[in-house]
């Protein structure tokens, strides 16, 4: 205790110094708690998202998926040879599907009164609420016997329903148009975001397959097909199947490359985590720098200090203080500064990251073990950064420095 109290005087005494040297140290603290905490946080977002996205999803589809570096997937080369007799043998010959709907659609505009906005339609049969566990706000979602009677009906994500009404409960009983038709509002979806794949549920209107297909476009294709499995452990026997199926039906050789994509949100999940695991990398990295640029800081102000203080050195010896209570005490005021550095670093990296995850709606995730270990690595380093200063200190001559005390 006695020592603690010599160390903090001593440190009150060169402020600036002080200062200068915790620096290094708060800021790879702040940058470590910071960048491993959003990372976790942006992970366990990104598992809630393949959560939303239904149990086990599976999804084959018309064109090549091609995924994005931040998880998200963006189709090209799509063709129209994807059927509705595709869909149904799929449906009813892979045994690891549990439930699955078919779906078709693309970019339109949809229009209530003068107020004009672009969408994103998912045409589909109404068990697709139930593949993707959608449940709406307002209203309900299409029925059976709506898709049978291809009834000119909707229901909308809840920007679509802002944007047209203002208030989304306003929507529902009202009639949108687009494709050249009035249809009527019977629902809309609770506010949901981007979901793991990249879609935007948010800015999307549902409408009943056959409606689209036979009302609207008079389209004999389908974009492609969810599929809810009764295991995640089936996802490659059901994979190797759908693409079988596929390929026979569209009567493709073995040098020909598919027409379709099969992916799960597993996949997209994967890749986002990949580049969520490059970020973490980097932030280790920028951490590591900072730590060490703090470590050399510490280092260089303790051994500034050590030689200012030769005269009081001299006099703690003269007086019986030996070498290993110099030592200590040169490794106590290294090890209290960079404890101080580090511990504001972790508490401004707390504050910074409870503001992050605020705005960006993720999930409040703090880790003890991280907190409590930047406090411990910061402490360590103050030790390891003051040894040879602390070794310095304890070489110091009684009589030279009596004799010479400048």
């Amino acid at each position: 205790m006695q020592r603690l109290r010599i160390a903090l005087r001593s440190l009150a005494a060169h402020r600036m110094r002080t200062a200068l040297a915790m620096l290094g140290v708060f800021l790879g603290a702040l940058a470590l708690t910071a960048v491993l905490h959003i990372s976790k946080a942006m992970v366990k977002k990104a598992d809630m998202e393949t959560q939303r996205l239904g149990p086990n999803l599976l999804q084959a589809l018309s064109g090549q998926a091609n995924f994005r570096r931040e998880g998200s997937t963006r189709v090209t080369g799509m063709t129209t040879t994807f059927s509705l007799e595709d869909a149904r043998e799929i449906l009813g010959s892979v045994p690891q599907v549990r439930l699955g709907v078919p779906y078709a659609g693309g970019s339109m505009p949809v229009r209530y009164g003068r107020v004009k906005t672009g969408s994103q339609l998912m045409a589909s049969p109404p068990a697709y609420a139930q593949v993707r566990m959608l449940e709406t706000e307002h209203g309900r979602f299409y029925n059976d016997e709506e898709e049978a009677t291809q009834a000119k009906v909707c229901v909308l994500g809840y920007a679509i329903a802002q944007r047209l009404f203002g208030d989304p409960a306003d929507a529902v009983g009202k009639q949108v148009f687009f494709f050249r038709a009035n249809v009527l509002v019977v629902g809309v979806l609770p506010e949901k975001g981007q979901d793991v794949t990249g879609a935007n549920l948010d800015e999307m209107v549902f409408t009943p397959l056959s409606t689209y297909m036979r009302r609207f476009t008079n389209q004999d294709w389908i974009s492609g097909v969810f599929m809810n499995l009764h295991d995640q452990n089936d996802e490659a026997a059901a994979k190797a199947t759908v693409t079988d199926i596929l390929r026979r039906r569209h009567h493709m050789g073995p040098s020909r490359k598919d027409d379709f994509s099969v992916i799960s949100a597993q996949d997209s999940a994967r890749l986002r985590n990949q580049a969520l695991d490059l970020v973490w990398t980097l932030g280790v990295l920028s951490s590591s720098i900072s730590f060490a640029v703090g470590a050399l800081g510490i280092l260089s102000i303790m051994i500034l200090l050590v030689r200012a203080r030769r005269l009081e050195i001299g006099i703690r010896r003269a007086v019986g203080a030996s070498r290993t209570v110099i030592i200590r005490q040169f490794l106590a005021e290294a090890g209290v500064m960079a404890g101080v550095g580090g511990a504001a670093g972790v508490l401004a990296a707390v504050g910074i990251v409870t503001v992050v995850y605020a705005v960006g709606d993720f999930p409040y995730l703090y880790d003890p073990v991280l907190i409590v270990g930047a406090c411990v690595a910061s402490v360590l380093l103050g030790l390891v950064a003051g040894a040879y200063p602390a070794w310095q200190a304890s070489r110091v001559e009684v009589l030279e420095v009596l004799r010479n005390p400048e």
